[in-house]
């Protein structure tokens, strides 16, 4: 199985891969930038041409790039929605020296708009981003549901794939903690939301999985993470996603709140469950 966390990429590539390697994990996630925005680190060929070696030397799987929070590519300004299509373009450019590499981000939020146009805005920026020459996967995220976000229900993320041109370059990211957060039942009902999933979207579809625990209850639409088995979802629901036959072998992804050994403590509980 593919298990990982969310590092730093302030080191560099190779030094994430290291880390990587030193917790246990044969996957990874990062930011392309700083989350909360700004311009990203010139690109350093070299070191990400040593990453590439070392996880072809460790069998790893896909990495995951993560999109900056502040990007919105339904926000109400022009301004700032030519910002995140620039952001992506160029995250693209980057990641596209990582063979089999993903990259996520949160659709955005229709601020007042309205979903309808919030899911035309986010898919008329994607026919401006994705290349038919591009290696690098897109994924839509799950969303909680919080204020005015666009991607709570399988169905909005359904909307968005089917206006792009180029949808074979997208999937999607199901979050444990987000889709609980937004009503999905995936404690006690999981086979019934999975059937949602590929009613609404396809199974094909679903290229990663970040595994979360909630601070909060079954659709609160709130989006805090919880370390594993700390939350609401619990240690045996997430580790029945872990080792469901139709998920298992998808790469799997960190963001609970912790330091390295807490990451490395809960990759040894995932592999240890999956045998």
């Amino acid at each position: 199985m593919y298990i990982g966390c969310h590092l730093s990429s302030s080191a560099g590539f190779l030094a994430m891969g290291e880390t990587a390697v030193s917790i246990g994990a044969n996957t990874f996630q990062f930011f392309t930038r700083n989350p909360r925005g700004g311009a990203a680190k010139p690109f350093d060929k070299a070191d990400a041409a040593a990453l590439v070696k070392l996880l072809e030397a460790k069998q790893f799987g896909p990495i995951l790039a993560h999109a900056p929070y502040t990007l919105n590519a339904c926000a109400a300004d022009e301004g700032l929605r030519q910002y995140a299509i620039d952001v992506m373009k160029d995250d693209l450019f980057r990641m596209d020296h990582f063979p089999g590499a993903m990259y996520n981000f949160h659709p955005g939020s229709h601020v007042k708009q309205g979903v309808e146009v919030g899911i035309d805005l986010i898919s008329k920026a994607l026919n401006q981003i994705l290349t038919p020459t591009q290696k690098t996967t897109v994924l839509l995220e799950t969303m909680a549901g919080k204020g005015s976000e666009v991607g709570r229900t399988f169905e909005e993320l359904r909307a968005i794939i089917d206006r792009v041109e180029l949808s074979d370059k997208l999937g999607v990211c199901l979050d444990t903690c987000h889709v609980f957060d937004g009503g999905y039942d995936i404690v006690d009902h999981l086979d019934d939301v999975l059937a949602d999933f590929d009613k609404a979207i396809g199974l094909n579809r679903l290229r990663a999985i970040h595994l979360n625990d909630s601070k909060n209850p079954m659709g609160s639409h709130k989006d805090r993470h919880e370390v594993l088995g700390g939350g609401f979802i619990g240690l045996d629901a997430l580790l029945r996603i872990v080792n469901h036959p139709k998920l298992k072998n998808l790469p799997f992804y960190l963001e609970t709140p912790n330091e390295l050994p807490g990451y490395a403590k809960e990759i040894a509980i995932v592999r240890k469950s999956s045998g």
